[in-house]
């Protein structure tokens, strides 16, 4: 939860209104989340993906880089750091081919051409 905590509280609160989570025991601490963020947590009924549909396709994102089964503490921090930086410069349909940093940051990236 603190490093949850950490990676959230540098975003303006006004941002963030909720987190849709499993019920997972890494999650029985909420509500130090709940306060920190200024948002509030919701359980997803156990069995329903379709409850969490943003963390299921950045599920089977991930997967393309790191395939099922892998060891995440086998995988230096900087690779896993390369894939996010990817992830989140990748333009997607639902954000109207802006990429999250664009939107998050509402700024305009542009592809430099060789």
């Amino acid at each position: 939860m603190q490093a949850t905590i950490a990676l959230f509280k540098p975003i303006n609160t006004r941002l963030i209104k909720t987190f849709t989570v499993d019920n997972g025991s890494e999650f029985s601490r909420f509500k130090d989340l709940e306060k920190a963020t200024e948002s509030k947590v919701f359980f997803a009924d156990p069995y329903s993906p379709w409850q969490r549909g943003l963390n299921e396709n950045t599920n089977g994102l991930l997967r393309r880089y790191f395939p099922k089964g892998c060891n995440f503490h086998q995988i230096d921090d900087t690779v896993i750091a390369d894939v996010v930086e990817k992830l989140n410069n990748r333009p997607r349909k639902c954000l109207n081919f802006r990429t999250p940093y664009e939107v998050l940051f509402k700024t305009k990236t542009v592809a430099l051409a060789t």
